[in-house]
């Protein structure tokens, strides 16, 4: 089993890559920081003739990057209720690699692999959370993705995250978990 983690945060050790690293805890993952690299937002051209142009941008290689693994894990903020903006300009493009000829197969491939998610929130997450929940498990089902399982934390400040113990312990089971398979 090979595991790529998906960082949307734009803090750099936020709490929601502090919660992510106790799920990664003595596992090999490929860390994809999306912060780090220019992921323009996507221009939608399905329905004009010749279809997407081509973009310069980061976006193409994280891709290839993110392919190479049967495990996803997508580790954002909840950010007004959502994922981050830097997180949803990367799924926004899936629409056109979906029809980018470099990568052909995309949603086929995308379908033989597990995906988990990890989200921190400091307005009450664990019910307030639950829409970016169900918008990664609408975004798995079309994409054939198989949705494994999420991680919910609750933080505001630096550092809060390391008192949420239901997180902590939710933490430690999906460890525990992905470690046995």
């Amino acid at each position: 089993m090979s595991i790529a983690v998906i960082y949307g945060s734009t803090r750099e050790n936020g709490n929601t890559e502090e919660l992510t690293e106790i799920v990664i805890q003595d596992l090999d993952v490929e860390k994809i920081v999306l912060r780090n690299y220019e992921i323009k937002p996507i221009h939608d051209q399905r329905h004009e003739d010749g279809g997407f142009s081509p973009i310069e941008d980061d976006y193409d290689g994280l891709i290839e990057r993110m392919m190479k693994h049967d495990t996803l894990i997508f580790a954002t903020p909840v950010y007004w209720y959502s994922m981050s903006g830097t997180m949803k300009n990367f799924v926004d493009r899936w629409s056109q690699t979906m029809r980018d000829s470099n990568f052909p197969n995309f949603k086929d491939q995308l379908g033989t692999k597990k995906a988990y998610v990890i989200a921190v929130g400091g307005d009450n997450p664990r019910l307030k959370g639950l829409p970016l929940i169900q918008q990664f498990n609408y975004i798995f089902e079309f994409m054939g993705i198989s949705f494994e399982g999420y991680v919910l934390g609750k933080a505001s400040r630096p550092g809060d995250i390391l008192i949420d113990q239901v997180a902590f312990a939710t933490a430690t089971d999906l460890n525990l978990k992905l470690k046995d398979q």
